[in-house]
């Protein structure tokens, strides 16, 4: 007997919904080739091939810490996030381990990354789809593979893909002043954060996409992981990884402790942008710094305090970077290279001094610049009021 169709809402379909299901046709569009059905523009047809054979070397790759998340967003036509998060489902058998219909989870996919919102600067799929590719630099580390279940592996590549879903661009302290709905939701509370949880668990729901496995406390599960990355309970995860360290009791045959190095490493997969070669760090530090200077001048319109991290007028790029950088990155990776001291970590340490001391020397130079102009600009100003001393139009006889 076949299934049952779903009934019909009598209602208008929501736009988010359309562009679900033409961004659902699109990609199977141009996944043709895959079901072996010809193109019917054979130039169209090279140029995808060309494009899908550069992303397919790039995947096979996705393991390196230098991989360009940008350079493949466009190889994929801005489906990296599907077409990444896809790949390693599949190459960790969790597809077939876990009896996934590979549909609901394409659709699921193509869900996920049209929840994130493309006009956010950093906050959106091509950042979700480099946390998940860092996740998956950090599952790979001997402790982990070693040790991590099939359902870790899942749900830490879900969580991951998920962590910022439908992220509004703005930060926690904003909705709360505003007196944004979900601030009241979630009681002032990691207000983000269960914002994402709960809109990939009801992804989850919508897509079906596990409905055939035991529920047991699997959405709870993933919600502790994507709460973890709430940058201000940072100091309570940190002190309790560095304990954990002090006393070496770390045991990863023990699902609890398990768990909480999956938290540790999420946390690490979402703030390693200064820990990537500088082409890519940079490029990410002026994307999310654009996202903040956009959130001050949104306060400052509308005659609200401007959070001082997000004020384009006393704050830079490089000031921003080298903060972040000294009191929430380095901290957490130092711990993180005292649990996994490995070729990556040290890589990772290595990316991040050499970033901090670059935009260090950025700063400088812009300050040295900006004083030798004012200088010039005060010599400049002396010389106009001499002149000025002098009478005017005055002849000698």
């Amino acid at each position: 007997m076949g299934k049952k169709a779903r009934p019909q809402s009598a209602g208008p379909v929501s736009a988010r919904n359309v562009r679900r299901l033409l961004s659902f046709q699109r990609y199977l569009h141009s996944s043709r080739f895959i079901r072996g059905i010809p193109a019917s523009n054979p130039l169209g047809y090279i140029l995808d091939d060309d494009y899908t054979g550069q992303a397919k070397l790039m995947l096979e790759k996705v393991g390196n810490w230098n991989f360009d998340m940008f350079f493949f967003d466009r190889l994929t036509n801005g489906n990296s996030l599907v077409n990444l998060t896809f790949h390693l489902f599949n190459s960790y058998g969790l597809i077939e381990l876990f009896q996934l219909d590979m549909v609901k989870l394409r659709r699921f996919l193509v869900m996920i990354q049209e929840d994130y919102r493309s006009l956010n600067p950093y906050h959106n799929a091509v950042h979700a789809a480099d946390v998940t590719q860092a996740m998956y630099c950090y599952l790979q580390e001997p402790k982990l593979a070693e040790t991590m279940t099939s359902c870790d592996l899942l749900l830490g590549l879900l969580a991951a893909a998920t962590h910022d879903l439908d992220h509004p661009g703005v930060n926690q302290p904003f909705l709360i002043k505003t007196n944004h709905y979900l601030a009241a939701l979630y009681k002032n509370s990691s207000v983000l954060e269960n914002h994402h949880w709960k809109s990939a668990v009801g992804l989850l729901r919508e897509s079906a996409l596990l409905s055939h496995l035991p529920t047991e406390d699997r959405s709870e599960r993933l919600g502790s992981l994507i709460l973890a990355t709430d940058i201000s309970r940072q100091n309570n995860y940190l002190s309790e990884f560095r304990t954990h360290l002090d006393k070496r009791d770390l045991c990863l045959t023990n699902g609890r402790h398990r768990h909480f190095i999956l938290q540790i490493a999420l946390k690490c997969a979402d703030i390693c942008n200064p820990c990537r070669p500088w082409k890519l760090s940079k490029l990410w530090s002026e994307k999310v710094t654009e996202e903040f200077f956009h959130q001050g001048d949104i306060e400052r319109k509308h005659h609200l305090e401007v959070t001082p991290l997000c004020d384009r007028q006393s704050n830079s790029v490089a000031n921003i970077q080298i903060g972040f950088m000294t009191y929430v990155v380095e901290p957490l990776f130092v711990e993180w290279s005292r649990f996994s001291d490995t070729r990556l970590s040290q890589t990772m340490m290595g990316h991040l001094s050499l970033n901090k001391q670059g935009w260090k020397e950025g700063r400088d130079k812009q300050e040295a610049n900006t004083s030798r102009a004012s200088e010039e600009q005060r010599t400049s100003d002396a010389k106009d009021s001499n002149s000025k001393e002098l009478p005017q139009g005055s002849k000698r006889s």
